[in-house]
């Protein structure tokens, strides 16, 4: 079967344009592919695999599985390769249009084009942040806002600013910029903890000024990664809940892989919109 490998900063995909195609084995190959094929060793390589699909709700639809096979609600550097793709394949020629992922729909601009009619660079409304804590969701019966919750993670006591993006999100504001930090020791102690029911991607952030963040993230059921469109959209926005940076600005968040610039008006009914890179690296064939 054909596929695309792609990238955002860094986050990479094995991407499968099954608008006319459906992919073989139904959802249990799908999850075997993603496991497979996600390993860099014995596979493609990648952070998992997403599949295209005819929307129902949206222009497209986006299928997205982690390494480990799991589901994932989404990805928001995966949803702009999958804006880069569509638009490249001239499935659409508009410079805005839509792709759903597990019912949500985003809505994507594309904002700078190369070489002819190929997109570089894309604008997602990532939709409004969840902020209630039930709703998240964490171990909080209350619609509360979790800011700064005290969490003791392997004998150290962390504290985490949640939000959910469509998925979860534990924001731990540190010292110093995160170069050095133990991501891959802490991040699954707090992916696992109980205090996350549908564990949790953790991002570990450094607020440099007003207008910019130095993060690393660890993703649930796939570990570290380069970077997460989602994360960076949820560091943008726990930092603006804490007075950290300002509301209604660009803000530069820096990510092992590249850059992203999110914008928030602090309004949780307002969007919270993305700017970003997407970028093809090879395609191919592989047997399924």
């Amino acid at each position: 079967m054909k596929f695309t490998k792609m990238h955002g900063c860094g986050n990479d995909y094995v991407y499968f344009d099954c608008i006319k195609v459906d992919f073989p084995g139904g959802a249990q190959g799908e999850k075997q592919a993603a496991i497979k094929l996600s390993d860099r060793h014995f596979g493609i390589g990648g952070d998992g695999i997403i599949l295209i699909k005819k929307g129902t709700k949206a222009d497209f639809e986006m299928v997205m599985y982690n390494a480990d096979g799991s589901r994932s609600q989404m990805c928001g550097n995966g949803v702009r390769c999958v804006g880069k793709l569509v638009y490249d394949a001239g499935y659409t020629k508009g410079h805005e249009f839509t792709v759903e992922s597990m019912g949500a729909v985003k809505v994507l601009t594309v904002v700078e084009g190369e070489r002819g009619d190929k997109v570089a660079k894309l604008s997602v409304d990532m939709g409004q942040p969840i902020l209630a804590g039930a709703k998240i969701p964490v171990a909080l019966k209350s619609d509360e806002r979790v800011i700064q919750h005290p969490l003791v993670i392997g004998g150290v006591e962390y504290k985490a600013t949640c939000v959910s993006m469509g998925n979860p999100h534990a924001v731990v504001f540190i010292d110093k910029k995160p170069a050095d930090f133990p991501v891959c020791e802490v991040g699954p102690l707090f992916e696992n903890d109980k205090f996350f029911p549908e564990r949790t991607n953790t991002e570990f952030a450094y607020v440099e000024d007003r207008r910019t963040i130095w993060m690393r993230v660890w993703e649930r059921g796939t570990g570290e990664t380069l970077a997460c469109g989602t994360g960076t959209c949820a560091t943008v926005v726990a930092a603006i809940l804490n007075g950290l940076v300002d509301a209604g600005e660009k803000i530069t968040v820096h990510l092992l892989g590249g850059d992203l610039v999110i914008e928030w008006s602090g309004d949780e009914n307002d969007s919270v919109f993305m700017t970003g890179p997407a970028e093809t690296v090879f395609k191919g064939d592989v047997e399924i």
